[in-house]
């Protein structure tokens, strides 16, 4: 990773706008299913496949720690934090030429924030894709911050693969 000196004085920082992009989306994405579903409403969207449903989670992904009393909140919402401080100061710190990294890190941000605002806020989580599979196999139920944050993480992971010749990660 280049030093901050190399990368310009805000680095990356310009990708921010991403980040906040997919706040705004997954607030209002939730407080229209929230405001339009009853708790564990369904409406199929692809019959066999894909709904809309409203849930709420307490705990962290797949639900853990859900039943952990209250506590679990202020763990997560720490996390968050702390997490969210680490990448807008990597973000500062990138290179020109990481717009794949960067665009990565700010859709993991925005993700961030966005579940961090309704755990302090309302604290739980508010869910409302339901990926399932013929009424058998249920993915549990996630919302837009949850994909911008797999979206990202995938993309981070991508980035760790070198390419051999030219030892630079993956950009566009």
């Amino acid at each position: 990773m280049p030093n901050a000196s190399a990368a310009g004085r805000f680095g990356r920082l310009s990708w921010l706008w991403l980040s906040v992009l997919v706040l705004v989306i997954d607030q209002a994405s939730k407080f229209y299913f929230e405001s339009s579903l009853t708790m564990y409403q369904q409406i199929v969207v692809i019959p066999d496949y894909f709904s809309w449903t409203l849930a709420y989670n307490t705990g962290a992904a797949f639900s853990f720690l859900a039943e952990g009393g209250g506590w679990q909140r202020w763990l997560f919402a720490l996390i968050a934090v702390v997490v969210s401080a680490v990448l807008v100061v990597w973000l500062k710190r990138l290179g020109r030429n990481e717009t794949w990294l960067a665009i990565a890190l700010a859709l993991v941000l925005g993700g961030a924030l966005g579940n961090l605002y309704d755990r302090i806020a309302l604290g739980h989580v508010i869910d409302f894709i339901l990926v399932h599979w013929q009424n058998r196999w249920y993915f549990p139920a996630f919302n837009v911050a949850d994909s911008a944050i797999c979206v990202g993480a995938v993309m981070l992971a991508l980035d760790m693969f070198k390419s051999k010749t030219s030892g630079e990660s993956v950009h566009d």
